[in-house]
């Protein structure tokens, strides 16, 4: 009886050690998504003269992050040219997954960047439009924990008021005896910038009559030279 008695203590112990088991490797992705942080805001500024819609993203944890990935989608309320009414249109924010920038290896902070060209939702949108507007920007971030091999997702959200025209953000890396050290303290701190305060398509419209003028200037001069 007390050799079938410490068996059955025995079995109970080995359960609990494997159903606790069970439940850290479960809840361990909620947690390791917890050290993904995002900025509080986003900001529109210049980036190799295009107007570019950034976000920085950063991991708190010493163990990276494999195989990360990031997304953003547009919510905004939208009306067809038939008039159907859709309130929450979801549209792709291009983060770089056409040239493979949407990988992200997530050693340091991170500014993710979506040029506002022609194919972007925000192509005809000017600083004045942008404080009107309503919408939601919603990014994801996902990846494998290093050590378990799952899967975790972080996301979050930036609404019209928390889109900064005209910031960029603080740097965060410095060289300190021969290694980068990254403060976090300035994670969401971000400075004004001279932008300019129309759209994109202007933008690109008044650049391409400076090329224009330019191609028939420098001819017209060195004919009278």
């Amino acid at each position: 009886v007390d050799f079938l008695s410490l068996q059955a203590i025995l079995g109970s112990m080995v359960n609990a050690f494997m159903v606790g088991c069970m439940f850290v490797k479960i809840s361990q992705p909620n947690k390791r998504a917890e050290t993904l942080v995002f900025s509080s805001h986003a900001v529109v500024s210049l980036r190799d003269d295009r107007l570019c819609l950034m976000f920085r993203v950063g991991d708190l944890r010493d163990s990276h992050i494999v195989e990360a990935s990031i997304r953003a989608k547009l919510i905004q309320s939208k009306q067809t040219q038939e008039g159907e009414f859709i309130p929450l249109d979801q549209t792709d924010l291009s983060v770089g997954f056409e040239t493979g920038d949407d990988r992200l290896f997530l050693v340091s902070p991170l500014i993710i960047s979506h040029e506002i060209d022609e194919r972007s939702p925000f192509w005809d949108v000017s600083r004045g439009q942008l404080e009107r507007d309503d919408f939601e920007i919603v990014v994801i971030l996902e990846g494998m924990v290093e050590a378990t091999g799952m899967t975790c997702q972080a996301r979050s959200s930036y609404l019209a008021d928390e889109v900064l025209w005209g910031h960029r953000f603080t740097p965060l890396l410095s060289l300190e005896e021969g290694f980068y050290e990254v403060d976090y303290g300035g994670f969401h701190h971000t400075v004004p910038v001279p932008t300019p305060a129309c759209s994109a398509r202007q933008l690109a419209a008044a650049a391409a009559r400076r090329d224009a003028h330019l191609y028939w200037s420098i001819p017209s001069r060195l004919d009278e030279a």
